[in-house]
């Protein structure tokens, strides 16, 4: 276009520059839309990246991780991210998941000595490393450069506009060839006529440019990326970090959205609501609180419990097994007072009856429950000591966040299902499920019963809808089995624990205040923890794609027609019916103004698969009749022996029309303000019309009467036959759904509405 835009400068007046006004218009429009988006992107990015705690002068402190020199001291605990390559210096249980970078889930040990690296995160324990390799130098950054991990999200919209162009580039380049023989030799006479001059050869390449200017899509990619790049800065607004830009439609098209109970349904702030004792020959709260005492690095439970009961006097570890996700349990030795464990009931004695009676009643009323067992013998590596005795049983509540319901309601009513997926016991999930309304609560699947064979597990998972006691493996692999059975799959989660089940669902949704590591890993992150904010996302998602595939097919009707009339005026050697002004002018008023606002307006249509063939069901049976009715429109003239200007005048008319008419079709439902938008498209062109002004400007001059009577015929005709076409392959009967779907939430709708 830029090089079409100089050769018109030279060879044509100005007016017909005016497809370069819309060129550096939207390149400017875009421009700027992309440089907010961008800082709205980094100044949230900035409040969600991983910071290094670094030991400097004998203090601890937190920088940047650019701000991490050679040979730094940096502390680590369960659920940090490790940031640069570095040497352990010290290592209490220091477990490292290196899963990101190797795909090996089991966390590995690490002692003094041993090397960790960028791109893993610590699943327990704690320890303290020097930086050995830093910024470029460091293992995840050479691996990135290497060879990529991970895949951008799929997005419908891009490989489908990707294919359209594709398409277009295949047809544009024999169409011009086309298109340039006819109108030289259809101009000059060549090479019949050698008397063909300098001004023959500018007229050429003017009616050329016309019809190439034409074909392509000005405006798509454009109006694309802009509709992503405002769905950034308003879901920015409401602290929604987009991590990667088509996960925002990707979430609209997710069918199943598997929760993590904690940090998600629950605030994630742990309290002790009953201690039932199970024998009275033990001090509990003292080994209580000497336990959450015990641990440098206490998990939410483990500071729940030292919150509400006071480290003891006297109590002195000898040896320590902090907790992980994979044992569930965590332990202490305190010499002639005992070993002490505290943990998931049916990990450390399950086959106990009397203790599984007490867990169930606890588990039904949705507490997290534990089982404090003590035994003589010391604590050796993480085994389990011999002769454990239960000493009581732990209830712990966990706050419900207040927008969970609603939320859940929301995606209920648009046909999401819920998966509920938890480590804790499966009634207490089932509880916490039932009480914020997750459809099917009561269909609870125990994950230590979940088959391995990947087939049965997705019938399994497809079929449940509460899961307790999943392992970190488990639920990636139970994200996979969704996916076995086509479904799109997002998930939400804040652990250490969720870290493999974000990186492999289709759509990652961290909370902010998680880990660094499940922030690092999800295309979307809630920063203000906000569960109500996901209606918001949905919504956006909806806009971009329904207003997107609005505008393709505006568009694309551009395309189709301007290369059939390429094709038409090539067969039968005619000039061509336009010059440049004038395609400009119908293109704007029908196609460029109209989708700029069109793509950025709100919408509650669902997302559908098929983008692609619905585009082209609905532009090439309206830019074939357009073409047509143009091109019969255009001959008919010549025939009544009028001025060429008015034969092409006549063309214009006819092509706006249609244009015009192809714009409300796919306009609806014509809400009050589309309707202004319409009015005010066919306003502007009126005015040039009937202005003297404006037709000198656009070279146009009206028609006598009987050529405006046939044009009017002929638009007619094909108003009509455009709509029984469309009609009859179905894109006319697809109404969409009112702006005001009666199945959103009033947060929802306000949320799509803002902004």
């Amino acid at each position: 276009l830029g090089v079409m835009l100089v050769v018109v400068l030279i060879v044509a007046p100005i007016n017909d520059a005016l497809f370069g006004v819309v060129l550096i218009t939207n390149a400017g429009i875009g421009i700027i839309q992309e440089l907010r988006a961008k800082r709205t992107l980094d100044r949230l990015a900035l409040l969600s990246a991983p910071r290094a705690s670094v030991i400097r002068n004998g203090h601890e402190t937190e920088v940047a991780v650019d701000g991490v020199v050679l040979d730094d001291l940096l502390t680590l605990k369960a659920g940090d991210q490790i940031v640069v390559d570095g040497i352990v210096v010290t290592a209490d249980s220091l477990e490292v998941d290196e899963s990101l970078l190797t795909g090996e889930s089991d966390a590995i040990l690490k002692e003094r000595g041993d090397e960790v690296l960028s791109g893993s995160f610590v699943s327990s324990g704690s320890g303290v490393y020097k930086a050995r390799r830093v910024g470029a130098d460091a293992y995840a950054v050479r691996l990135a450069e290497e060879a990529r991990k991970f895949t951008l999200v799929r997005s419908e919209l891009r490989n489908g506009i990707d294919k359209i162009l594709r398409g277009i580039t295949w047809v544009l380049v024999p169409t011009a060839l086309l298109l340039i023989w006819s109108q030289f030799t259809t101009i000059t006479g060549w090479p019949d006529s050698q008397s063909w001059g300098w001004t023959d050869v500018k007229e050429a390449i003017r009616l050329s440019i016309a019809g190439l200017v034409a074909m392509i899509p000005q405006g798509l990619v454009l109006l694309t990326s802009v509709a992503f790049a405002v769905g950034v800065i308003r879901l920015g607004r409401r602290n929604v970090l987009v991590q990667e830009l088509p996960a925002v439609e990707g979430l609209a098209r997710v069918d199943t959205v598997c929760f993590d109970k904690t940090g998600t349904f629950t605030e994630g702030r742990l309290v002790v609501d009953e201690v039932e004792l199970l024998t009275d020959h033990y001090d509990v709260r003292a080994a209580l609180g000497a336990l959450g005492a015990s641990d440098p690095n206490p998990n939410a439970t483990q500071q729940a419990i030292a919150e509400q009961f006071p480290a003891p006097a006297g109590w002195w570890p000898t040896a320590t097994v902090p907790f992980s996700s994979a044992r569930k349990w965590s332990g202490a030795s305190f010499g002639s007072l005992g070993s002490w464990v505290l943990g998931a009931p049916e990990m450390i004695l399950p086959n106990d009856a009397t203790v599984a009676e007490r867990v169930a009643a606890s588990a039904g009323e949705g507490k997290r429950v534990l089982l404090l067992a003590r035994a003589t013998g010391e604590l050796e590596g993480d085994e389990l000591p011999f002769g454990l005795e239960p000493v009581a049983v732990l209830g712990l509540s966990d706050r419900i966040r207040s927008d969970a319901a609603e939320t859940l309601e929301y995606f209920a009513r648009q046909g999401v299902a819920a998966k509920v997926i938890s480590g804790d016991h499966p009634q207490t999930v089932a509880a916490i499920a039932r009480e914020v309304g997750v459809p099917g609560a009561d269909k609870v699947v125990d994950a230590r019963t979940l088959p391995d064979d990947p087939a049965e597990l997705a019938e399994v998972v497809d079929a449940g809808t509460v899961f307790g006691r999943v392992t970190p493996h488990q639920k990636r692999a139970m994200v996979g089995a969704l996916q076995s059975r086509g479904h799109v799959v997002a998930m939400t989660g804040d652990g250490v624990n969720d870290v493999l089940a974000l990186k492999d669902a289709d759509i990652g949704i961290a909370m902010g205040s998680g880990s660094s590591a499940s922030r690092s890993v999800a295309q979307l992150v809630l920063l203000d923890g906000s569960f109500a904010t996901l209606p918001s996302v949905v919504g956006e998602g909806r806009r971009v794609i329904a207003n997107i595939e609005r505008v393709a097919n505006l568009f694309v009707v551009k395309t189709v027609y301007a290369f059939l009339l390429a094709v038409l005026v090539g067969l039968f050697s005619s000039p061509f019916p336009f010059v440049p002004r004038h395609l400009t002018l119908v293109g704007t008023l029908t196609i460029g103004a109209p989708a700029f606002f069109i793509a950025l307006a709100p919408t509650a249509d669902r997302a559908r698969s098929g983008f692609v063939t619905r585009v082209l069901r609905f532009a090439v049976p309206v830019g074939t009749l357009a073409a047509a009715a143009t091109y019969l429109s255009y001959e008919l003239a010549i025939t009544e022996q009028v001025e060429l200007t008015e034969a092409r005048t006549t063309a214009t008319l006819v092509l706006f029309a249609i244009g015009l008419f192809a714009l409300v079709i796919n306009a609806r439902p014509l809400t009050l303000p589309r309707k202004w938008l319409i009015g005010v498209m066919a306003t502007g062109f009126r005015h040039v019309l009937f202005l003297p002004t404006g037709r000198s400007f656009f070279e146009l001059d009206l028609p006598r009467a009987v050529v405006m009577r046939a044009g009017v015929g002929i638009v007619g005709l094909s108003g009509a036959v455009m709509y029984g076409s469309l009609r009859s392959l179905g894109v006319a009967q697809q109404v969409p759904q009112l702006l005001r779907n009666p199945n959103l939430t009033n947060g929802a709708w306000s949320a799509m509405r803002t902004g």
